[in-house]
């Protein structure tokens, strides 16, 4: 193997990690916006709700939403935003309560604002918050959604501040809410809200026209989020905007629509929505109908609004009769089982690509299942791991061995390597053709150590991105001090792993396990034919330090799948280089 190339792999390998988070990796979120308001009137005849699709106009930056008058003149209570709390207090509510979901829906335009997920904590404290997944609209950081209809010519439609009439006071699974409302023109707007016992609301909005005259109306839904929230700093993971349109996902960065205002799409099938890395709120139109979709995005005080939207084609409600359109907002944790269940149930495509499986998605979704039945045996998410990595190491013995044996022979022409290198000196190509013809003669060839290994590649960057991105892990304990896989490990050798009483900075924080992990890098290269250059094995001597700092700030579970990883290779090759021969 040609030391100088594997070296130049490995220094640029290491330049692209650092130049991501110098350049590319994404900035802290600027300061929390402050609430703004949609328009305080219905509104009458073909005028949209600020916040809506326009019917019959191509969608573009001008149909964004854009504060009211009353706000924009000086509304203060609205323009500082309450706290959320305030802000769920302020208006009348229909309880939301599930074993899964917490929360309320505002009878003041109908909104889902209020939810938190009841089976997931901010912190493995059992007693610690609900995670807040939507906010109402008149709180700071506001995240909702919302559905409702445009209406053509004069006819008055529910706005955003209409108060509706709800025939119960909670909303329970299996069992729906009717909300009513009356434009007193003869139209009674309804909207039938129904919750499975997971995170999938059915919303129907149904228009009865008791006038002699036919009406039409254009149904929608929406998502809108207040502020830029904070994303993971992890090129790997998408966070933003994203839907599936006529079998395409399409993701979108914040900073994208930062820059592109709208981007519009008609699809037929599919769905529309805003990710977190665990958390979902996505709207799911009727998937044989064709709808026109919009990712959206202004600055309202200097603070950013997005929001992913659908319009139907008009609903023609005849006279004396009623028309009605089906639509689903799945808002909660993404869990893998879970929107599996839902694509087949609901027939939505690519439901389950809400979770970022990556290019490898082939590979990573097997091992996610094969991660999580041994789980279910096991009964530690950190032991799957383990036994899940011996798995694949047996997969990929042969391929190892063949390495491995590879590198063992290798090893053992190093001292004849040595003297070649003394002998010919700076004579480099009087050096290489030498070199190759002892690899001839001794039937060795650098090359198959390495491309066995490369094939390995895609099925370990699956297996990262499976331990990274889906929520099972989250909060996952392991043994002793690892009470969450998902985060970086708590440990500092800065503060002599808890013993002194101080918390080191970030980028002090090299916890046990990255050093177990930079201590079996070390030792698996100390395995491997060293390079006769002394300043080409300087670098080599660095690398598992560098490696322990870049690795320290990632999820634990990672760290230790990296180290076990490692140490079932130092075994493999250990044991293949004793039968070799290998060592003196």
């Amino acid at each position: 193997m040609d030391n100088r190339n594997l070296i130049l792999a490995i220094a640029l390998s290491v330049a692209i990690v650092f130049i991501y988070e110098w350049q590319f990796a994404p900035k802290p979120p600027p300061p929390s916006e402050v609430a703004g308001a949609e328009q305080t009137q219905a509104p009458k005849g073909g005028e949209a709700a600020r916040e809506v699709p326009v019917p019959g106009r191509a969608a573009t930056e001008a149909d964004a939403p854009r504060p009211s008058a009353d706000v924009a003149a000086g509304d203060s209570s609205a323009a500082e935003g309450l706290s959320r709390a305030a802000a769920i207090a302020a208006k009348p509510r229909l309880a939301i309560d599930s074993s899964q979901l917490h929360g309320s829906i505002a009878l003041t335009g109908a909104r889902i604002d209020d939810l938190t997920l009841a089976g997931y904590r901010e912190t493995v404290d059992r007693d610690s918050p609900e995670i807040i997944l939507l906010s109402p609209q008149d709180a700071t950081n506001a995240y909702y959604a919302y559905f409702g209809w445009v209406g053509e010519g004069d006819i008055a439609v529910p706005g955003p501040d209409t108060v509706w009439t709800a025939d119960r006071d909670v909303l329970v699974p299996d069992s729906p809410v009717t909300l009513s409302w009356e434009n007193g023109e003869g139209l009674r707007f309804v909207q039938i809200i129904a919750l499975d016992r997971n995170y999938m609301f059915t919303v129907i909005q149904r228009v009865v026209n008791t006038t002699g005259v036919p009406v039409s109306v254009f149904p929608f839904g929406l998502v809108s989020r207040r502020g830029t929230p904070e994303v993971s700093r992890f090129f790997i993971l998408h966070e933003g905007l994203l839907g599936v349109f006529n079998g395409t996902l399409d993701e979108v960065d914040y900073d994208d629509i930062q820059d592109a205002g709208a981007i519009t799409e008609k699809t037929t099938g599919g769905w529309i929505g805003i990710t977190d890395k665990y958390w979902l709120t996505a709207l799911i139109p009727d998937q044989q109908t064709e709808v026109s979709t919009r990712f959206l995005h202004r600055l309202a005080d200097g603070n950013d609004r997005y929001q992913a939207d659908f319009l139907r084609p008009a609903l023609a409600v005849p006279p004396r009769g009623a028309a009605e359109a089906t639509s689903r907002l799945f808002a909660g944790a993404k869990e893998v089982a879970l929107l599996d269940g839902y694509a087949e149930t609901y027939a939505i495509e690519l439901f389950d690509r809400a979770i970022d499986f990556g290019w490898f998605y082939f590979l990573t979704k097997p091992i996610f299942y094969t991660l999580i039945f041994i789980n279910d045996h096991v009964g530690n998410f950190g032991i799957a791991i383990l036994l899940l990595t011996v798995g694949i190491k047996l997969i990929f013995f042969p391929l190892a061995n063949k390495s491995y044996r590879a590198m063992s022979k290798l090893k053992k022409l190093q001292p004849e390597t040595v003297k070649l290198r003394e002998r010919f000196g700076e004579d480099k190509a009087k050096m290489n053709q030498e070199l190759m013809a002892l690899y001839k003669r001794e039937k060795a060839n650098p090359a198959s150590g390495c491309l066995p290994m490369v094939v390995q590649i895609p099925v370990f960057f699956a297996l990262y991105k499976v331990l990274f991105v889906t929520i099972e892990m989250r909060q996952a304990p392991f043994f002793g001090w690892i009470k969450d896989l998902s985060q970086a490990d708590p440990t500092s050798l800065f503060n002599l792993f808890g013993l002194l009483p101080f918390t080191p900075p970030d980028f002090l924080m090299i916890g046990i396990w990255p050093l177990i992990m930079g201590a079996s890098m070390f030792l698996q290269q100390r395995l491997n034919p060293q390079p006769a250059d002394p300043i080409q094995a300087k670098v080599f001597l660095m690398l598992p330090v560098v490696f322990t700092v870049i690795l320290a700030p990632f999820p634990a579970g990672l760290v230790i799948y990296w180290a076990w990883n490692n140490s079932l290779s130092i075994l493999q090759q250990w044991v293949i280089m004793k039968r070799m021969g290998a060592f003196s």
